[in-house]
């Protein structure tokens, strides 16, 4: 390509002097008149322009009347005139002392459309194609257009699709343009074969991998459309996998898909070699800077002797080092891990050594790929920004932050050299996927019958990443409604700002109808990456009618009597500190989530009390190979009366199906009774809980179907009560001790096309006459 550039170079030079023209389209014509190397001309004359302006032609040359120009000028004022796409030929001469431009102009577009295609519409085609109505046709710009519908058929799983064209001229120098489409039959993947794995099987491994084999509803996912690009990413989540559980000398030998023709279907075959497992040596800190201590920095080592080797483990150590140094001033350090293997122990020594790094700057931060999310959106997730010294730690921390938005369905990092040897370009390059999703939950309980709700959640509204969700539901004498939206950087900052905005009314009390109204406004930053700060303020207005007096019905319960003002509003502010290190938030296998949440209510509204509640569960794998998870979940809560009077019935503490499974809302604790009668909840000031449950993939069922079973046990206690004995009036409190009561059960869980499906049975063990009971309960969500 250069030796042809250096030629028509000096074609152009030799023709100039000799009065010969070479043309855009490699054409060489005579001018006439000899130009010598440096000429000037007196006017511009603009030929064979019908629609475009002569001064639009004028605009894109490089030579103007007075100035000299040369063969250079004629080859520059030439490109920008084929950039602008108006013309199908450009020619330069010069006749005396007159550049005369003689162009032909490219046919405008009258129409685009699509025949043949129905598995991708109109909307979805004119995206994807260059070619525009009343646009300039460009035969380079229709050839890219028919590799892109191809590229489009393909990420669908129609490989075999073709695309033809067909022009269809029109008065005016007008075509309209037709790409005939045969999407041909949909490409499957029969299997996905592992070999060469021994310590986990090929369905845990097909669980790590997002290519998928072809099933019943694989045409919702699309997760079994063959992509080499996605082949790719499946063999580095499965080193990421082994390296994070021990595995250090494993490697991809091999992945490759053969396509059956007869079938249309690709067989996967990924050929992979385990290597040795390996547990943690002697792990230390050494700097080579000066002014950092290296003792100062082992308590950020999270890498222990002794324990499994895990790459993750490792990867985080760096980031804690590299975040201390740079707070002490040193942000060109560069923290190296260096490993010392043993093969005959199986064991990996690592030493973390602190250096002065190569000092490089962020020249500036890419971003491409993105269709939906806007770049600012992206760019947040950053801790560096451009002038700042470059840190790939940083870099690395920013792109598991994009990973974790559940934004993209990829997100890859690099970099280029920068205009300057110390100044360095990140690329970014991103892939939105659908980030919305519509929910349907519900359940049936022998008290209030079925009950449903349906919300629609959208976590990166008009790709601002933005989160909202709208909820209605209700049974046969509740209804619910309620509107979120939370701003993830509020004011450009770190911080979650949102609000709540909720109603309810419920006519299953005895005796009246409650109806609860409120807003909730939230606030939330990060402390470190895995613990979380939120702090809100709520206000909820209750309002009461039906309220029976008490001359009509001297049997009134403790909650009317409560009740009778007809309101109560409560003003609460609370903190919440919440701490993860779940590897995932749909289908955790390891990690611990935790909890604990105070809310004190008083402010000069109707309720006193400070209110504590807290909750931790801890996942772990029992099998690897059977992907068996196990999980210890525990949890309590306690409301003190803080205004010098009793609590107010509903300022009690309740339990039900979201803690003890088998039991329905509010379905333990104490209870008001009219002799042997239950009347009503009358709610506790402390409660336990704790569950242990199992899950593992359905037997006899492929692993790509998505379906698990678990089997649980719940137990919990809910006691206390702080109601003032003048408001039961002939009326008794009862279960009011620390009484337990158990469950234990089954369920279901699908990993649909939808979305996340559960279901699930329950059988209350240890349990008290008058409890309620709920022994069947389902949800499910989808992704749009």
């Amino acid at each position: 390509m250069k030796a042809g550039s250096n030629l028509l170079n000096a074609v152009s030079a030799v023709a100039l002097t000799a009065g010969i023209v070479v043309t855009g389209a490699g054409v060489v014509t005579l001018a006439g008149v000899a130009v010598a190397e440096a000429a000037v001309i007196n006017r511009v004359d603009v030929r064979g322009n019908s629609r475009v302006d002569a001064s639009t032609v004028r605009g894109n040359l490089t030579i103007s009347p007075g100035a000299s120009f040369n063969n250079n000028d004629i080859d520059e004022s030439v490109k920008r005139l084929f950039a602008t796409g108006l013309f199908s030929d450009v020619q330069i001469s010069v006749s005396g002392s007159t550049l005369i431009v003689t162009v032909a102009e490219n046919q405008i577009i009258n129409q685009v459309v699509f025949n043949g295609n129905k598995k991708l519409k109109d909307t979805a085609l004119k995206n994807v194609v260059q070619s525009r109505q009343l646009g300039a046709y460009n035969d380079l710009i229709l050839q890219a257009d028919v590799q892109a519908i191809r590229d489009a058929y393909s990420a669908i799983g129609r490989s075999d699709a073709t695309i033809t064209t067909r022009l269809v001229p029109v008065d005016g120098g007008r075509v309209n343009i037709a790409f005939e489409i045969n999407e041909g039959d949909r490409t499957k993947i029969s299997s996905i074969n592992f070999v060469g794995n021994q310590a986990f099987g090929d369905g845990r491994l097909s669980d790590v991998i997002t290519t998928k084999k072809s099933g019943l509803l694989s045409f919702l996912s699309r997760k079994d459309v063959y992509d080499e690009d996605k082949l790719r990413a499946d063999e580095e989540l499965l080193r990421r996998f082994y390296y994070n559980r021990g595995y250090a000398d494993f490697r991809v030998i091999s992945s490759f898909a053969e396509l059956d023709e007869t079938s249309n279907e690709y067989v996967v075959t990924i050929t992979v070699e385990e290597g040795e497992r390996y547990v943690f040596g002697d792990v230390s800190v050494e700097s080579t800077v000066p002014g950092i201590d290296s003792d100062s920095l082992k308590g950020l080592i999270e890498t222990r002797s002794g324990s499994v080797y895990s790459a993750k483990d490792v990867e985080d150590t760096i980031m804690s080092i590299s975040d201390r140094v740079a707070t002490q001033g040193y942000p060109f350090a560069q923290i190296t891990p260096r490993g010392d293997r043993d093969y005959n122990n199986r064991t990996i020594s690592v030493v973390y050594l602190v250096d002065e790094g190569t000092r490089a700057y962020v020249e500036r931060i890419e971003i491409r790929g993105n269709t939906r999310t806007r770049d600012y959106v992206i760019r947040r997730e950053f801790d560096l920004a451009e002038g700042d010294a470059f840190n790939q730690v940083l870099v690395r921390r920013a792109k598991k932050r994009l990973e974790e938005l559940k934004f993209f369905s990829s997100v890859e990092i690099s970099t280029q050299p920068g205009s300057q040897p110390d100044r360095v370009v990140l690329i970014v390059d991103v892939k939105d996927q659908s980030t919305g999703e519509f929910g349907i939950g519900g359940g049936y309980s022998n008290t209030d019958g079925f009950t449903a709700t349906v919300d629609i959640t959208e976590r990166n509204f008009l790709g601002r990443g933005q989160f909202i969700r709208a909820s209605v539901g209700g049974g046969v004498d509740t209804r619910e409604y309620s509107l979120s939206f939370t701003e993830p950087y509020f004011l450009g900052y770190r911080l979650a700002a949102g609000f709540d905005v909720f109603k309810k009314t419920d006519a299953s009390y005895t005796g009246f109808e409650e109806a609860v109204q409120g807003i909730n406004l939230r606030l939330g930053a990060p402390i470190t990456e895995n613990l979380y700060l939120t702090t809100a303020f709520k206000y909820t207005q209750t309002k009461y009618s039906g309220i029976t007096t008490v001359t009509s019905n001297p049997e009134r319960n403790a909650i009317n009597r409560a009740i009778a003002s007809g309101s109560h509003d409560i003003g609460a502010l609370s903190y919440t500190l919440s701490y993860s290190t779940l590897d995932d938030n749909v289908l955790p296998r390891e990690g611990i989530s935790a909890r604990f949440t105070q809310e004190y209510a008083g402010l000069g509204f109707d309720s006193n009390y400070v209110k504590t509640t807290a909750k931790a569960s801890y996942f772990g794998m029992l099998s690897e190979s059977a992907d068996l998870i196990a999980q210890v979940t525990v949890g309590g809560g306690n409301v003190v009366s803080t205004g010098g009077n009793n609590l107010r019935v509903f300022d009690h503490l309740f339990l039900g199906e979201e803690t003890i499974r088998g039991f329905d809302t509010r379905g333990i604790g104490p209870r008001v009774f009219n002799g042997a009668t239950e009347v009503g909840a009358a709610g506790g000031t402390t409660y336990f809980n704790g569950t242990v449950e199992l899950s593992a993939p359905l037997p006899a069922i492929s692993r790509d179907f998505g379906l698990r079973f678990n089997v649980f046990a719940d137990a919990a206690t809910l006691y206390g009560n702080d109601i003032s004995a003048a408001d039961f009036g002939t009326q008794t409190l009862g279960g009011s001790s620390m009484d337990l009561r158990t469950s234990v059960g089954a369920g279901i869980m699908w990993a649909s096309p939808f979305g996340p499906l559960r279901v699930y049975y329950a059988e209350p063990v240890v349990k008290k006459s008058y409890d309620k009971i709920k022994k069947f309960g389902f949800g499910a969500s989808t992704r749009f």
